[in-house]
């Protein structure tokens, strides 16, 4: 069986821009950088947006909703409002214009640009972010917990984790008792895949007295944590309660998505919907609700409304992992044209999140491993492994290999995927699917019929592309002969 004709045709024909583009790109911010970054240097301001009052809508099994605060600052892991964050944004400008050596209004100022942008999706504002903060670092010093809070946060937003374990691990330093420093580190040591060092970290969160305030922030790093070793359960409950104890609009419907995002996992469409839905009702800014509820909506076979649910998600900032999952289901639908214009899309939402200093090696990698050009999939995942080895990475520099024919060496990242004892153990539909197939062509039925079965079972919905591939591959294998039957079922 020749997978590597499966999975559609290659539409890609002008890559996204390779890895050198970047580079020149970091020098040139480097170079603005160094002519910035005094306290009294010159911002980008943005003009003040329209501010909309969050809605108040509450969903089933959430808790009483207080009315979303003023905000002041902003902390890594607690979701706050677009409106807020821009109005908070105006007013710092203000602040460091008029206080230029004012270090905390800096940092602040920074950290709001950060989770504006990532709440938005516009890399833009990460640029500016990080002007701010290393004036805060130049007004205070290397102790300044703030600013680094804040850098680690701007790393996870770009994607690049090892800058997120540095500065993470230095505010740690500077504050041991800052609860704020804890999440971002977890979230740094997950994507380099040290899974060891993400749970002693979140244990040591959860050791600290918190209060109300910062409670829901910590149950909702557990949840990942738990997700991420494949406790599912544990992690359902701890973001339930999570939404229950949430004190604004925006941070209740982000763990409502939470929620939905792990029933989407487990193949519970209905239960899927009603949190994605749930969480569009609290907060219409929410940006993984949307495209949760259009991947649920095609998954239930509902394809006019789903394909609604995508435009609309893509229609303000188009997402690329988004426009990713459209095209696909354009394809699914044998609508090639449609699905071009989509991977094009993608191509310059991709341009867009690296100038602003996103680190995209990965999608590229998976776009061009099952789109494009496998060998260029193989040279970026490579480099991206190399880097920062997180169980993502393993499995989409296995798939790519496998598309190329290597699959002796993909069979090594896609079992460190997929294996507990290497991996952090999350159980994925997608993960288990790429390995039964590259055990397929290895001629390794039973391991291939395994994992096949077991990313079926998982989620029967993982993929429009790949759903139907997986069950095609299945009917092929056949049943197992009986020396490789249980005895139960002899």
């Amino acid at each position: 069986m020749d997978n590597r004709q499966c999975v559609g045709t290659s539409l890609i024909s002008e890559p996204p821009a390779p890895r050198r583009s970047r580079r020149v790109l970091r020098r040139v911010l480097v170079a603005a950088l160094a002519g910035g970054l005094v306290a009294g240097g010159v911002l980008v301001l943005l003009p003040q947006e329209r501010q909309r009052q969050p809605r108040t809508v509450r969903p089933p099994a959430a808790g009483p909703q207080a009315q979303a605060p003023v905000l002041t600052g902003v902390t890594y892991g607690v979701p706050a409002a677009l409106p807020g964050l821009t109005a908070l944004i105006g007013r710092q400008e203000q602040r460091v214009r008029a206080r230029p050596r004012d270090a905390r209004a800096w940092a602040v100022l920074g950290s709001a640009y950060v989770e504006r942008g990532r709440r938005a999706g516009d890399a833009a504002d990460y640029p500016r972010a990080e002007r701010a903060l290393r004036a805060s670092l130049a007004v205070r010093g290397s102790r300044n917990a703030e600013a680094l809070d804040g850098l680690a946060a701007l790393a996870l937003a770009r994607r690049d984790f090892p800058a997120a374990k540095e500065y993470g691990e230095q505010a740690l330093k500077a504050a041991p008792k800052r609860w704020s420093a804890y999440p971002p580190l977890i979230d740094a040591y997950t994507g380099l895949g040290d899974y060891k060092k993400a749970r002693s970290t979140l244990e040591k969160l959860m050791e600290l007295r918190t209060g109300p305030v910062e409670r829901p922030a910590v149950m909702a790093r557990a949840a990942a944590v738990y997700r991420d070793r494949g406790w599912r359960e544990d992690a359902v409950a701890q973001l339930t309660d999570a939404a229950a104890a949430a004190r604004t609009p925006a941070e209740q419907a982000a763990w409502l998505a939470g929620v939905g995002q792990l029933a989407w996992e487990r193949g519970d469409l209905p239960d899927a919907l009603r949190h994605f839905e749930a969480a569009m009702r609290l907060d219409p800014d929410q940006r993984a609700a949307p495209a949760g509820r259009a991947r649920t909506l095609a998954a239930l076979g509902r394809t006019a409304q789903a394909l609604t649910a995508y435009r609309a998600a893509v229609a303000r900032r188009p997402d690329p992992g988004v426009l990713l999952e459209l095209g696909e289901l354009y394809e699914s639908l044998e609508q090639p044209q449609a699905a071009e214009e989509q991977y094009e899309r993608l191509r310059a939402a991709v341009r867009q999140s690296m100038a602003g200093g996103v680190d995209e090696e990965l999608l590229i990698g998976r776009f061009e491993a099952d789109h494009g050009d496998a060998w260029e999939a193989v040279e970026r995942l490579r480099a991206e492994w190399r880097r920062q080895p997180g169980i993502e990475v393993a499995d989409a520099l296995g798939w790519a290999l496998h598309r190329t024919g290597e699959d002796e060496e993909a069979l090594t990242y896609a079992t460190a995927a997929t294996d507990e004892a290497k991996g952090g153990g999350v159980r994925s539909a997608l993960y288990s699917f790429h390995r039964g197939m590259i055990e397929a062509e290895l001629e390794r039925y039973g391991p291939a019929r395994r994992y096949l079965e077991e990313a079926l079972r998982i989620n029967p919905y993982f993929s429009p592309l790949l759903a139907p591939l997986a069950r095609e591959a299945l009917g092929t294998l056949g049943e197992p002969p009986a020396d490789e039957l249980p005895e139960d079922h002899l």
